[in-house]
């Protein structure tokens, strides 16, 4: 399940919580434009925001420098190729012809130009919505299982029993929550359509755009909420208020799709593929279309990582154009399955990138083993794995999430580093609110808060998630190695973690109202720090 922080985090919550009577409220503490389409390239010193210190870097210390050539492979749902601020960073398999249905350079994939998808089938059809694996569980043993009891069954039944359980009480509480989740989004739809509507009426227009809005809030003092109505707008990046209804609109419809299909034990969309489940060490399955039907997810990591520095469009990407980014689709709305996400992991590693970014992770993974060989395929390798910690507030320390820090023998991943979301203020809520911890299992913390970046069609939007913080240490990893190519996956790790910027400061931790210091709330205690990785590895490279 792709790590964009749901409900209330993120910029559509915002929409389905604030009514046209309360916008006034939050209009006070906008921030500015430059805080909020380019924050986590900012400097605490230089700029009062704790970002990474991306502009300093290349202001100081990379200017004079050439880079080398990087790959990087996002495994995600999917990316969209002819974004302008992405297409010209997209990799191209320069040993395969597109269209010929001939497997060209003879890797096991036909036609994969720009990449893979494990989520289609040879016809073209590709799966958009996927159940959860705890959905899978249940639907796979509740038949077994349901009214048995414990003692009467075999161990290794007993092994699955408890996992059956786990995975139900996660199921029904899931599904309730959903479900009091869409009756409140199909609410919230509503009241805007009807608030909306009256302003609408109140200043004679059929459209509420920013510019009109503007223009009301210095002249009619007859509709007082229109300043803050525009405020709201332009703090969201949406152009009218009918862009707003249209997001609340998606927000629904991701919702029922969660409540019909995702916690739908009798809903099942694999067979599309043609693949066999239980055949974990198949491969080649799937088809080219690395895009997908809704490539929003990936297509914002993608422009979080390098989407095109300085060109004057949408938001810059923490790379730079050296780096090339190649999509590999595993990741549904709902859960991905381990089968695929192992597959994705040799795909991107056989197909040569040095760097896979991983915005992904669900609450059980039953096939676990056959993604640990992955990782430690990639670790062989010398591919570093920057995985998203998670937006359920949990202490991974204690509480399971996959894909894991550890493997199922319980060493750490040496080669994965794991990602936790900081916001732009440096203060109690410098935390994402939402985000995984763990001093043990979380490796650093990065911006991941009103992240803007790059969406389908040529626009863009700002998410909140792990998922966004994962690409900016992804875009730091690249930045490292496309300027120091000799670094392998352990010392770009190790760099990234021992440059991060310590915080100390009191922040929430997520899930409570403790307060703790931010630094106990990962291993290296900081925010990844882009000018503070450089400066590493040059004193590394000086040593040898």
């Amino acid at each position: 399940m792709s790590f964009v922080a749901r409900l209330p985090y993120s910029r559509l919550a915002l929409l389905g919580l604030l009514t046209f009577a309360s916008f006034s409220s939050r209009a006070q503490t906008a921030p500015t434009p430059e805080q909020v389409r380019r924050w986590q390239h900012l400097d605490l010193q230089a700029d009062g925001v704790p970002g990474i210190s991306a502009d300093k870097a290349y202001r100081e210390l990379l200017g004079s420098r050439v880079p080398t050539p990087v790959l990087v492979a996002v495994i995600d749902s999917g990316i969209d190729t002819a974004h302008v601020d992405l297409k010209p960073i997209l990799w191209r398999n320069a040993k395969e012809m597109a269209g010929n249905g001939v497997d060209d350079d003879k890797n096991g994939y036909v036609d994969d130009v720009r990449g893979w998808n494990f989520l289609g089938g040879k016809d073209g059809q590709n799966i958009a919505v996927e159940t959860l694996e705890q959905t899978r569980i249940v639907a796979q043993y509740r038949a077994q299982f349901e009214g048995a009891k414990r003692k009467k069954l075999s161990v290794d039944d007993q092994v699955k029993f408890d996992q059956y359980q786990r995975a139900k009480k996660s199921f029904e509480k899931d599904l309730d929550e959903e479900n009091k989740q869409l009756a409140y989004l199909k609410e919230a739809y509503s009241n805007n359509t009807f608030s909306f509507g009256k302003m609408k009426q109140a200043l004679n227009v059929a459209v509420l755009d920013t510019a009109l809005l503007r223009q009301a809030a210095a002249s009619r003092a007859d509709v007082p909420s229109a300043g803050s109505l525009y405020a709201f707008l332009r703090r969201n990046h949406f152009a009218s208020t009918d862009d707003a209804l249209k997001s609340l609109d998606q927000a629904v419809t991701r919702s029922r799709n969660r409540v019909e299909k995702s916690l739908n034990p009798a809903y099942n969309p694999r067979p599309l593929v043609g693949d066999n489940l239980n055949n974990l060490a198949e491969t080649g399955y799937g088809n080219p279309d690395s895009q997908g039907p809704d490539a929003s997810h990936g297509t914002h990591c993608a422009g979080i990582i390098a989407g095109l520095r300085g060109n004057g469009l949408g938001a810059d990407g923490v790379a730079g154009d050296m780096v090339r980014i190649m999509s590999v689709r595993s990741t549904p709305s709902g859960d991905e399955r381990d089968k695929d996400v192992a597959n994705s992991i040799r795909y991107a590693v056989d197909n040569g990138a040095q760097i896979i970014s991983m915005s992904f992770g669900k609450d059980f993974s039953p096939e676990k083993a056959v993604v640990d060989d992955a990782m430690q395929y990639a670790a062989q390798k010398g591919v570093l794995l920057v995985h998203a910690a998670g937006n359920s507030s949990l202490n991974t320390d204690k509480d399971q999430n996959f894909p894991s820090a550890r493997y199922l023998n319980g060493k750490f991943i040496p080669n994965e580093i794991t990602v936790g979301a900081s916001s732009r203020l440096n203060t109690s809520a410098l935390t994402a609110t939402f985000s995984n911890y763990g001093k043990q299992t979380v490796d650093v913390f990065a911006p991941g808060v009103d992240i803007y970046s790059s969406t389908p069609g040529n626009t863009y939007a700002t998410y909140s998630g792990t998922s966004m913080a994962a690409p900016v240490v992804a875009g730091i990893a690249a930045v490292l190695k496309s300027y120091f190519p000799q670094l392998t996956a352990l010392q770009l790790k190790q760099i990234i973690e021992q440059s991060a910027t310590p915080y100390h400061t009191q922040v929430l931790r997520p899930g409570s109202k403790e307060m703790v210091d931010f630094a106990t709330l990962s291993k290296s205690g900081g925010i990844a720090n882009l000018y503070e990785a450089v400066k590493l590895a040059d004193q590394m490279m000086a040593k040898k």
